[in-house]
């Protein structure tokens, strides 16, 4: 054997160098646990973390004991691993606990202050309510004026009484959420039976396991307009999201717009957990289609959803997890409102977030046809919700009675056919735009 041979020989019969190089490895496993584990985690997005930490658990043992003696491996593991399972823990427990002893929501309503934080002199409709130009913005959307970027398909899902397409889009220069699209044809239900099921906060987890509670914090009985509290449930590793929202319905009829938005309120206080999300858009367009069955039947209804959130959550993996878990909230959907649509027939009582629902600011069919000749300033609604003109027909009735006065008055030549026709020509283009106002 050759002197370097001797050397390296030597140096590993050093009882010192080889407890060292040992010491070394063994403090870096846990790294590489914990790296393989947050991939394995990040990739799949489901449950199945619980297989892979039990294994590690089980073996850990084995390992440590199995350490001779005097190396020190046994310590710093031990020490290792109580550093890292206690936030591991502290934050799993009451995730645990919840899913364990389910029936009691007190624990979040202490951490989010169940009191209502608005009380009758609560902030003005002007400051919260979701307002015309936020239908218009919303119509934009739907007729792809929005000036966007195109949308890339994203799945497309069918059922028996179900067909689901979904799309999304990424932000110019990604600065921003990621935008999502979906199209949804349910049989057999109507577009007011699906308006109220969007709406029903209290039937919602009954079919949106990610709800974990929810309240109203405001109301306004003219326009249906709400404040809504909700906090949703995230995968263990993520703390759980809260949202203020506030939302609005416009019927243009029997086709009805829900625009529902973020809002901020500082009536409601933030605290570290859960985290609330400040960036939120998410609106339906429901309407009745024809079936898909070829009965030429108007018997099923579409949904037009435009969504998007910013989760806290790294834009690849939010994207991932979407994708995994779109299909499996949606297709609970069906079975969902089916049994709304049954526990309404059998009597079952409006829930007071139903009972708002109906209660919608009226719009013209035409709406979205006329829409790039409205000024949404032009628009106000009326004590019954209902979209109106502003007072603009005493200046038209002057403005004509000025000019048949002036006609009257000069001679009865040329020039006061002229000046006749040419009044009654700018009075019928005041009169397009009215229409278009009044609708």
């Amino acid at each position: 054997m050759d002197m370097m041979g001797k050397q390296t020989l030597g140096m590993f019969n050093k009882p010192a160098i080889v407890e060292t190089c040992a010491d070394l490895m063994v403090s870096m496993l846990p790294f590489w646990v914990a790296v393989v584990i947050g991939l394995v985690v990040g990739w799949s997005w489901k449950p199945r973390w619980v297989s892979f930490l039990f294994l590690g658990l089980r073996s850990r043992p084995r390992l440590v004991w199995s350490t001779p003696p005097g190396f020190g491996a046994r310590r710093l593991w031990l020490a290792v691993t109580a550093l890292t399972a206690y936030p591991v823990l502290k934050e799993a427990w009451p995730k645990f606990r919840s899913w364990m002893w389910p029936g009691s929501q007190s624990q979040i309503e202490q951490g989010l202050d169940a009191s209502s934080p608005f009380g009758t002199d609560g902030e003005s409709n002007n400051d919260w309510a979701v307002t015309t130009e936020d239908l218009v913005e919303f119509c934009n959307r739907i007729e792809a004026q929005d000036g966007g970027p195109k949308w890339n398909e994203l799945m497309e899902r069918s059922t028996d009484g179900m067909f689901y397409q979904a799309w999304r889009r990424d932000p110019v220069g990604n600065i921003g959420p990621t935008e999502y699209r979906s199209r949804t044809v349910m049989e057999d239900v109507t577009p007011e039976e699906m308006r109220d099921f969007f709406w029903d906060d209290e039937f919602r987890p009954e079919w949106d396991d990610m709800l974990a509670y929810s309240r109203t914090c405001e109301e306004c009985p003219r326009t249906g307009s709400m404040i809504v509290q909700w906090v949703r449930k995230y995968p263990f590793f993520c703390k759980d999201r809260e949202y203020i929202i506030t939302r609005r319905i416009w019927d243009a009829g029997h086709t009805y717009y829900c625009v529902t938005k973020a809002f901020n309120s500082l009536k409601i206080p933030r605290k570290a957990s859960p985290r609330r999300v400040d960036v939120f858009y998410s609106s339906w367009r429901i309407r009745a289609v024809e079936s898909r069955r070829g009965d030429g039947q108007m018997t099923a209804c579409e949904v037009l959803l435009f969504h998007h959130e910013e989760m806290g959550i790294q834009r690849d993996l939010a994207k991932l997890g979407i994708r995994q878990g779109m299909w499996g909230c949606v297709k609970k959907m069906e079975p969902g409102v089916h049994k709304y649509k049954a526990l309404r027939k059998q009597g079952r009582p409006l829930s007071k977030c139903a009972q708002l629902a109906k209660i919608n600011t009226k719009v013209p069919a035409n709406f979205v046809r006329n829409l790039s000749m409205l000024d949404p300033s032009e628009i106000e609604s009326d004590e019954s919700g209902e979209i109106k003109e502003k007072s603009k027909g005493h200046l038209r009735w002057f403005i004509l009675g000025g000019a048949v006065a002036l006609a009257c008055g000069v001679d009865r030549g040329a020039v006061g056919k002229v000046l006749v026709f040419g009044i009654a020509r700018r009075l019928g283009r005041l009169g397009r735009k009215a229409e278009i106002v009044t609708y």
